[in-house]
């Protein structure tokens, strides 16, 4: 069959488009590899607007069961399903996954991104042996132990937070003397005394023989390398947008993000339009994600009744 609408992607912004989609009654295939997204491994989201605090997980999970109560006979919810390849058809798109093949009328992306690895040495070799990429999954197996957070955004800050309840210190480690984090987010973490910020630092190696035992940074302002004691290396880097599955189709920016026009959310190819962590929008949070996705939604709406 024909789908008036493919969506691609499980997090707020695909969950937002879902919903609407099928208020709207339009015959939509939603495709997601999982309900998660960058969030998931948050301890408590505080911003999300009408609940005052939930952590990454329940987030997750009611984003899932928001859609599931809504898609009705409308939204055919597909998991466990990656993208691999969209394909101009004529009038129609071809999506292809892991699992299969479907054809629709216009896509809608809204597949976030993933995180960045740190590519320093040892760093490969020590992932999962000291070395993690979520506070909230591995954290509590370093309680009473001195550990390190590698970034300067707000997830690099709430996992400090995290850790700071049960680790013995925690070390912030960024590469500028300037954050990307909320204000209101430094200051309340900066309180904790076992907490230390070390800034103009980077990155340069993680050291250990079978599990970390130090982290090794070049001081800027000294240009000398240090060495921190550390057992536990978390890091909070940034993310790389899912798009790969698009790259020859529409227009991308140098980094990967889908370029949109922000008033309606379309793409270079006409009935294509994003959503959320993948584009190029100049913030990316939730709400702005799910606001994104609702507003795409109308412009899919208005486009296929005009046919």
């Amino acid at each position: 069959m024909i789908y008036d609408l493919a969506i691609l992607g499980g997090g707020p912004a695909g969950v937002a488009a879902g919903v609407y989609a099928s208020r709207k009654r339009l015959k939509t295939i939603f495709i997601t590899k999982d309900w998660n997204s960058q969030s998931t491994v948050s301890e408590g989201i505080e911003n999300w607007i009408g609940t005052v605090k939930i952590s990454g997980f329940e987030f997750a999970k009611n984003l899932e069961k928001h859609l599931k109560a809504y898609a009705g006979d409308y939204v055919d919810i597909h998991e466990g399903e990656s993208c691999e390849k969209i394909e101009k058809t004529g009038m129609t798109f071809k999506v292809k996954t892991s699992k299969g093949e479907y054809e629709a009328k216009t896509i809608l992306i809204a597949t976030g991104s993933n995180r960045r690895k740190l590519e320093v040495k040892g760093a490969d070799r020590l992932e999962h042996k000291g070395l993690t990429y979520c506070a909230s999954c591995d954290g509590p197996i370093f309680a009473d132990q001195d550990v390190a957070v590698v970034g300067g955004g707000n997830a690099a800050f709430e996992s400090a937070s995290q850790l700071l309840a049960y680790c013995k210190t925690v070390t912030l480690i960024n590469r500028s003397d300037k954050f990307r984090a909320d204000p209101s987010t430094i200051e309340a973490v900066k309180k904790n005394p076992h907490l230390k910020i070390i800034t103009n630092a980077v990155p340069k190696e993680v050291k250990g023989d079978s599990f970390v035992s130090g982290f090794t940074y070049t001081d800027l302002n000294s240009n000398k390398d240090v060495e921190l004691k550390v057992t536990g290396i978390f890091v909070e880097i940034g993310s790389i947008p899912t798009t790969y599955f698009v790259k020859d189709l529409v227009k991308l920016d140098s980094v990967g993000h889908i370029i949109t026009n922000p008033k309606d959310q379309k793409t270079s190819i006409p009935g294509i339009w994003a959503a959320g962590d993948c584009t190029d929008g100049l913030y990316h949070q939730n709400n702005i994600a799910a606001g994104d996705g609702v507003k795409a939604l109308e412009d899919i709406y208005l486009f296929l009744k005009a046919k």
